[in-house]
């Protein structure tokens, strides 16, 4: 079984963040210490760095979950928590990281280029660097972020210069093999190489590679054969070579058919037009330069099939090159041909300009919010999301289990003018405000007390403005409304009994008969 892996999808995350301290310094002889929490460390990164050792994705299709390190949490005597270690992936030179929906995200090209996959959290900080002049003691610390996930694609496109396409048999892996030090697996039935075979040439002073693409058959457009899965690794080819079979033993092909076949299925493929060089432009393969190679002209009837269809190929504009694998026969000659043909490519990128496009620097307004409200409703209430990139990870930075910590929240978010938009939004006290998107924190919205927290007396992690007034909710509104009401309703039953009973009346006489016994 082939082991050669060239598309996975990974999934990576970075780490999360450490937690913040909250401590006081406590030392004898010096009273009001004051806090000395540390902040949490941040989380490791996800790199992918090219590697020349690696030249398969294999290990990613067995693992292909990846995770950073996490951050350490803060420490008391403001001792910081340790930063996650970076995670580094190898990855083959060549490889091109798409996300989930086909984007582009890198090219990596050159031997230690890098990509951040899935950047680390942010670790929350100490209630010592949380203290101020007006909060002098913070009961409190921040959390620490999670790391950025997400799923990414990687699709390995080999770096060749030439690239060899023809049927299967035609002698591809002869070819490499006689012109470089490559050694593939060769032999005499159809599908021997399952997976790119890469070479190096040197022709004068020109070094360049070659690599053929394996199971080019009729219908591989159509999902017959493989050639179509490995066609992306030619893409980055400065020239197509078509190998032909001029020994084949089938009646019913000929080099002029197969030729006319694999050029077909070239004009099928799709040359992926999101990443583009540094010429910015993507050539598809069937307008790229191209030789054909009348191979096995050692064979019997080989070198007569090529001296009959080679005028024919000649015509239509073809160099055509006779060569054999086996006895070198016009090595040399192609060779020199192939390096031609890469020096030219070389040289048009060398002076081609490249066209990147200019950086668009947009500042932002002076009157931008930096988040966004939009009203929604569930169950017929309404409902009021607040998106941006300061609430969600203000909320994901807070402990809910701190009143101080929540009232820090909240005076955050008035300042930013959270407050201001639910209000123009038409919110009321006692609605529904989540803050992110599906995932996101619920509220029953109730706007702060004027002054801040650090306003307030009150002990280290409580917030006097939570404990003074908490709003029921509905349901325990309508329960204490039901109870009041059964509680009259027995009321009135009590008296209207006594004054049945006669009760009230006896009660008047007897004061009035104790009232005369008094006068005497």
């Amino acid at each position: 079984m082939a082991t050669f892996v060239d598309r996975v999808v990974l999934h990576v995350s970075g780490g999360t963040g450490g937690h913040g301290c909250v401590s006081v310094k406590r030392e004898k002889f010096k009273p009001l210490g004051g806090p000395d929490g540390g902040n949490g460390g941040n989380g490791g990164d996800v790199i992918l760095r090219v590697d020349h050792q690696t030249t398969t994705l294999l290990d990613y299709h067995h693992a292909p979950h990846r995770h950073a390190t996490n951050g350490g949490s803060g420490m008391g005597d403001w001792r910081d928590g340790k930063n996650g270690e970076t995670l580094v992936l190898p990855v083959p030179d060549g490889t091109v990281v798409k996300s989930l929906d086909g984007e582009v995200l890198a090219d990596l090209v050159g031997e230690g280029t890098e990509f951040v996959a899935a950047a680390g959290g942010q670790g929350g900080l100490g209630n010592a660097a949380l203290s101020s002049p007006k909060r002098k003691a913070p009961g409190f610390a921040l959390l620490g972020i999670p790391g950025e996930a997400r799923d990414i694609v990687l699709e390995l496109k080999s770096i060749a210069d030439i690239a060899l396409v023809g049927f299967p048999s035609a002698g591809k892996s002869s070819l490499i093999a006689a012109m470089s030090a490559a050694r593939p697996k060769i032999a005499d039935y159809p599908f021997t190489t399952l997976i790119p075979n890469l070479g190096v040439v040197q022709a004068g002073d020109t070094r360049f590679t070659i690599a053929d693409v394996p199971g080019l058959i009729e219908g591989a457009s159509e999902g017959r054969g493989l050639g179509h899965n490995f066609l992306r690794h030619v893409e980055r080819c400065a020239a197509l070579v078509h190998v032909l079979d001029c020994a084949t033993l089938e009646t019913d092909r000929n080099p002029i058919s197969d030729l006319e076949i694999i050029e077909a299925e070239l004009d099928k493929y799709a040359v992926d037009m999101s990443y583009a060089g540094v010429d910015g432009e993507v050539v598809p393969l069937n307008q790229r330069p191209r030789l054909v190679v009348l191979n096995k002209v050692d064979m019997p009837d080989g070198k007569e099939m090529a001296e009959f269809v080679r005028p024919e190929l000649e015509e239509r504009g073809y160099r055509v090159f006779e060569v054999s694998a086996m006895t070198r026969e016009g090595l040399r000659e192609l060779g020199f041909a192939m390096a031609e043909i890469v020096e030219a490519a070389r040289e048009a990128v060398k002076t081609a300009p490249p066209k990147v496009k200019p950086a668009v620097l947009r500042p932002r307004a002076v009157n931008q919010a930096g988040f966004t409200i939009r009203r929604e409703e569930k169950g017929l209430q309404p409902l009021f999301r607040v998106l941006g990139d300061k609430p969600e990870r203000w909320v994901q930075q807070t402990d809910f289990n701190n009143d101080e910590a929540v009232g820090f929240l909240a005076d955050r978010l008035a300042k930013l003018g959270v407050e201001d938009g639910l209000f123009k939004a038409g919110a009321k006290p006692g609605d529904t405000v989540v803050i992110g998107g599906e995932d996101g924190v619920v509220f029953d919205w109730e706007p702060t007390m004027v002054g801040g927290a650090e306003l307030l007396a009150s002990p280290r992690g409580t917030d006097a403005r939570l404990e003074e007034f908490i709003r029921p909710t509905r349901v325990q509104k309508r329960e204490e409304y039901q109870e009041r009401k059964d509680a009259k309703a027995a009321a009135r039953a009590e008296l209207e009994a006594e004054r049945k009973a006669g009760i009230w009346t006896e009660s008047i006489d007897g004061e009035q008969q104790a009232g005369d016994d008094d006068d005497e």
